[in-house]
């Protein structure tokens, strides 16, 4: 068998070292790129070339050495073109006034030095920046076939990082730099000038902006590594905090001297500014990472430092700045607290201390004003007893009078210091819920440290009311209303506030004083703001007059129908008052007379018949009802004739004379008596009282309507004097004379008057015994529902039940839980401390 010999191939020379041959013509091609890159020539490389250059060094697995050799290229640029220039630039001088900031130099010499070095940083980086991404796109496939598997940063991140090493980080040593005299590393150069330009500009010189936030977005692009980690940036690890430091002792120093040499508002519009120059400049010069920031310093260095001494400033601190309405520094102020302070406890403190005081100066000046005079406009009190004096001559005050009118001044005091403050906390304090409350606790509690205030309070609605709103405009009524609701708000002895505004409406209703739609609207305001109980006796008050009046209507129709001619003459409007919803005193119950003890007057024979004739007429269809008549309440028109004065030939008393005379019922009783009387005698005080059986205290009152007030003066009084006294002897005037035919006498019981202090202490005692059944009320209440409850918790529960109407004191619910375990109603629970049962 024949054997078939085996060919080998021919074998070929190897390429000696063929990775080597290949990447010292490419490194070659790109070193040379490099250089014409750095001196500005390199209008004529061909970007394609340069990259299959490094694309082969880089498929010859040579990625890595050509990584090194750009690194130590741009290395030796920088030691050898770079660094050099900006060496020159830094001298003694300059290090001088940024670094040791030794005096001597001129801030216009400290400007253009300081501006000189960053144009000599600018200009680096800005080549250096544009030469590298240049590069950086030659090596792209370095980058992506390379750094990317290896996990280096990309060849632009490490070549631009050499500005960090080599230029900032560079220590300059006198040995290299002939012209210092210690080491210094420019980094720390940089800043130095940095912020001692930006102190030139805060102290109101003008800089380079531009040339600033060159330098920072450099500092912003520049990392600590080469990894570049976001939040390892030159500009947040190095210059922010530096800068953050500087401007902290800036602005301890500046806020030293506003304190020293300032007053507040000039602090305050000072403040603002420097916020707004910081955002500006933040946003122009340094960067928008460090705006929070600078604020913060501003706000503590600035703001919150000394805040303490400039509102507290005489003249001009918080206090000033309320009293004399100063809006724009208050709105500053609010603004500058709300950033460093959300719960506005300095502005808090100082406004609720300082309407306290106000507050309490108001009562203050009321003691201190002589009310002795009527202000312009009539008197305080608005009532009919004003048209019985000359308006014409000045007379002095009553001391009943008086006092309403500083009733009056006093709430408008608090009301105009309530507009006060409002117009401050919508105009100044943006309507901030936190001062609101403030402003209305401080309010409630001097409203409340007056003892008067629910009187005080009422008396002014009366006598807003009854002035009329008829001239007022619909938006002037509301004014009217919303102000009364505010203040009723801020009582917490609602109750007596009710039993004062009861007493006063139900004179307005009887004497017709106000107008009923304007007196519902004010009631109903009230149950919106109180409750359907607080306002039931009022709702029952406008009841009964409407009932009132159709009664009247059917009384009249049925006297029509009567064939009596006498009996037809008589017109006869009625008011049936339900007791429980009319104040004692207008019932006709004196605060010193008991439910049982009242007398009733002697009525003359023509009004017992009319009042027998009216009860028949009202129990036909109302059987078992009990009618008691209220004389101190009503009034009267009655028909006066005055004979011709004898020897009077001219002149008024020449001739008759007829008057229609309005009085109270009590008035009406006491003339009807001068009928039978024979001309020239006279009855006493004391024979009055005897006959018409009229108490007292109503019969001196009347008979001053009657014998005093000039321009009712129906009766004359022996001797003549302002008071009536029980010695007192009236006759019938015959010699009176007007220019008015109808006439009406002062309704004494109709004028709404401040209390005295008997009268005072005679309500309180009323009002704490109408509390008392209140407060075992609430308890009862509470103990049917819990059935067992500790002292303390049903203490609790009674002072939030009765909130809206009083505030309870403590001693008070223990004195009435007393007196409910005598009467059995509760029980106290043994083996257990104060815990009590109910008793069903």
């Amino acid at each position: 068998m024949a054997s078939r010999a085996r060919m080998k191939p021919i074998r070929r020379p190897a390429a000696k070292n063929r990775e080597t041959s290949d990447f010292e013509p490419c490194w070659h091609l790109l070193r040379s790129a490099m250089i014409d890159i750095h001196t500005k020539n390199a209008g004529g490389l061909s970007f394609e070339a340069l990259y299959r250059a490094s694309y082969k060094i880089v498929l010859r697995k040579k990625g890595e050495l050509l990584y090194t050799e750009v690194k130590s290229f741009e290395e030796a640029w920088f030691r050898d073109h770079v660094m050099p220039p900006i060496a020159e630039l830094i001298t003694n001088n300059l290090i001088n006034i940024s670094l040791i900031q030794a005096p001597g130099t001129s801030l216009h010499e400290r400007r253009q030095m300081g501006e000189k070095f960053l144009r000599g940083v600018r200009d680096a980086w800005v080549e250096h920046n544009l030469n590298m991404n240049m590069i950086a796109d030659v090596m792209m496939y370095l980058d992506r076939a390379y750094t990317a598997e290896t996990k280096q940063p990309s060849i632009f991140a490490a070549t631009i990082g050499l500005f960090r090493d080599h230029i900032l980080r560079n220590t300059l040593s006198a040995s290299s730099q002939e012209q210092l005299t210690h080491e210094f590393i420019v980094f720390d150069i940089l800043n130095a000038v940095v912020l001692d330009l930006i102190n030139m500009e805060r102290d109101g010189d003008i800089i380079d902006r531009n040339l600033l936030k060159k330098i920072t977005s450099m500092l912003e692009d520049l990392y600590e590594t080469d990894e570049e980690i976001d939040d390892q940036k030159l500009y947040l690890r190095v210059f922010e905090p530096r800068y953050l430091q500087a401007s902290k002792a800036f602005y301890r120093r500046e806020c030293e001297r506003l304190v020293r040499d300032s007053d507040a508002g000039t602090w305050l519009r000072h403040c603002r500014r420097r916020l707004i120059e910081e955002s500006d400049r933040c946003g122009t010069t340094i960067s928008l990472l460090t705006s929070e920031k600078i604020s913060k310093v501003i706000e503590t260095e600035l703001v919150m430092a000394k805040l303490g001494e400039f509102l507290a400033m005489e003249g001009s601190g918080l206090k000033g700045m309320i009293d004399n309405d100063r809006i724009e520094d208050l709105s500053i102020l609010y603004e500058l607290i709300a950033r460093v302070d959300p719960s506005m406890a300095p502005l808090k403190a100082t406004l609720q201390s300082r309407i306290m005081e106000l507050g309490l100066e108001i009562e203050k000046n009321l003691k201190n004003t002589d009310f002795s005079v009527p202000a312009n406009g009539g008197g305080a009190d608005g009532d009919d007893g004003a048209d019985a004096v000359d308006k014409a001559k000045a007379q002095p005050l009553t001391v009943a009078a008086q006092q309403t009118a500083a009733a009056i001044k006093w709430v408008d005091d608090v009301l105009t210091l309530k507009d006060k403050f409002d117009n401050l906390w919508s105009n100044c304090f943006q309507e901030d819920l936190v001062l609101q409350s403030s402003i209305t606790k401080s309010f409630s509690d001097f409203i409340n440290v007056f003892n008067r205030s629910s009187e005080y309070v009422s008396l002014f609605i009366d006598d807003n009311l009854k002035r009329g709103t008829k001239s007022k405009t619909e938006a002037e009524v509301d004014a009217v209303l919303d102000k009364a609701i505010i203040l009723l708000r801020y009582l917490t002895d609602r109750d007596m506030f009710e039993r004062y505004y009861q007493k006063h409406l139900a004179r307005r209703l009887l004497h017709n004083k106000s107008d009923i739609d304007t007196e519902k609207d004010m009631v109903s305001r009230m149950r919106s703001e109180m409750g359907n109980a607080f306002t039931s006796k009022f709702e029952g008050m406008f009841k009964d007059m409407e009932l009132s009046k159709d009664l009247s209507e059917n009384y009249r129709d049925h006297i029509r129908q009567l064939g009596d001619v006498d009996t037809k003459k008589v017109d006869l409007g009625i008011h049936v008052l339900t007791t429980n919803n009319w104040p004692p005193e207008v019932m006709g119950r004196s605060a010193n007379q008991e439910e049982g003890s009242k007398v009733q007057c002697t009525y003359p024979p023509a009004v017992k018949r009319l009042q027998d004739s009216f009860y028949k007429f009202y129990l036909k269809d109302r059987s078992g009802r009990v009618l008691t008549w209220v004389g101190s309440a009503g009034t009267a028109d009655i028909k006066c004739v005055f004979p011709k004065v004898p020897g009077k030939e001219t002149g008024p008393l020449s001739k008759e004379r007829r008057y229609e005379l309005n009085v109270s019922t009590y008035g009406m009783i006491i003339l009807l008596l001068f009928n039978d009387l024979a001309e020239g005698e006279s009855l006493s005080f004391e024979e009055i009282q005897a006959t018409t059986n009229i108490p007292p205290q109503d019969l001196q009152r009347n008979l001053a309507s009657l014998s005093i007030a000039p321009k009712a003066r129906v009766l004359l009084k022996e001797p003549f004097s302002k008071s009536v006294k029980p010695t007192d002897k009236f006759s019938f005037n015959t010699q009176f004379a007007s220019k008015s035919m109808k006439i009406k006498a002062p309704t004494i019981t109709a004028i709404s008057k401040v209390e005295g202090d008997d009268e005072r202490r005679e309500t309180e005692r009323k009002n704490d015994q109408t509390r008392s059944h209140v407060i075992d009320a609430a308890i009862v209440r509470i103990m049917k529902a819990r059935k067992q409850l500790g002292h303390t918790a049903l203490t609790t529960e009674v002072i939030t039940q009765l909130a809206n109407r009083f505030k309870p004191e403590i001693s008070l619910i223990k004195k009435r839980i007393e007196d409910l375990l005598n009467r059995e109603y509760l029980e106290r629970v043994e083996g257990e401390t104060a815990v009590y049962r109910y008793l069903a």
